[in-house]
């Protein structure tokens, strides 16, 4: 793995308001000859705040509405629900439930009410939960054709109703991106190894925070960073769409910020999903993000909120 971490000039004209949690975390790559980068206030939030889980108020449905980008209530056994997702004690939190009377599970899900686009870092401090259930923060086109994972983990080492060791998973972080057709559905991903983080040697995942980002650099190359170290790099149409799928386009549209948790059809046909003891012990379900802070290069004299 390579490791780029090169601090940058912070403005001290900063207004107070924008002082936030990741205040003085330098962005872990250059902007670029004669460029800084500019805070994208729409999509950043310190979640310094409080939203209830049914009333969550301006401040946060002001950039997020409580729900995925479209009408859709989630994979498999998920069922996406307002009120698993909610804003307390400074961090963004999803907890998980028992859909009454059904197998499925009542879980959390939010997307950005504003979208990114390339040229753009996109960070998340996250805390991965102890749970068989995926939690995430990804992009996705309105389509629903490009997506770009900057964080997929399944934090638990055992899965009870599987009677399966789930060590391997709780190791890992993976960092990938999609390619999409619709009609008829075909998927295209990259299953190099790399694409997998391996945690150091004795610690897992879930253990601590740690920050979640990814450069969105153009069409044809993305660069994943972990806890500011440059853990991979995807480049070229060769591993970007050596499918054809977007015509020569690549990962060339605006995107959603989506933020959530979900039961994946291909964890819970193998039994991978969580029983009902499991959801009862709250905190290991409890998937926290502490900030997303989102930045494009600029040119050093653009009048902004350089940071």
């Amino acid at each position: 793995m390579k490791s780029i971490c090169v601090s940058l000039a912070l403005s001290a004209a900063v207004p107070a308001a924008l002082a936030s949690d990741w205040d003085g975390l330098p962005v872990p790559l250059d902007a670029g000859e004669g460029m800084v980068w500019e805070l994208q206030e729409s999509v950043s939030d310190d979640f310094n705040y409080t939203a209830p889980p049914h009333d969550k108020g301006e401040r946060f449905l002001g950039k997020w509405d409580d729900w995925y980008h479209n009408h859709w209530s989630g994979p498999g056994l998920t069922q996406w629900d307002r009120g698993h997702v909610f804003v307390d004690d400074g961090r963004l939190q999803f907890l998980a439930s028992r859909v009454p009377d059904s197998n499925k599970v009542h879980l959390g899900c939010i997307s950005s009410r504003d979208r990114v686009v390339y040229p753009v870092y996109v960070e998340a401090r996250a805390k991965v939960p102890n749970s068989v259930l995926a939690c995430a923060v990804w992009l996705l086109s309105p389509c629903d054709t490009r997506e770009i994972d900057l964080l997929e983990a399944w934090g638990a080492s055992y899965s009870e109703n599987a009677n399966k060791d789930q060590s391997w998973f709780a190791e890992r972080i993976h960092v990938s991106h999609h390619m999409f057709i619709r009609e008829p559905f075909q998927d295209y991903q990259p299953k190099d190894e790399g694409s997998w983080i391996v945690a150091e040697p004795g610690k897992l995942w879930r253990d601590d925070f740690h920050t979640y980002g990814v450069y969105w650099r153009d069409p044809w190359h993305l660069e994943y960073y972990i806890d500011g170290k440059l853990v991979r790099t995807v480049s070229g149409e060769e591993i970007i769409d050596p499918l054809g799928y977007t015509d020569g386009g690549g990962l060339n549209l605006p995107m959603d910020i989506i933020i959530d948790m979900e039961d994946h059809t291909w964890r819970s046909d193998q039994g991978i999903t969580p029983t009902d003891a499991e959801l009862e012990r709250v905190d290991d379900h409890r998937f926290q993000v502490d900030w997303i802070r989102v930045y494009k290069p600029v040119r050093a004299n653009h009048q902004g909120n350089q940071r």
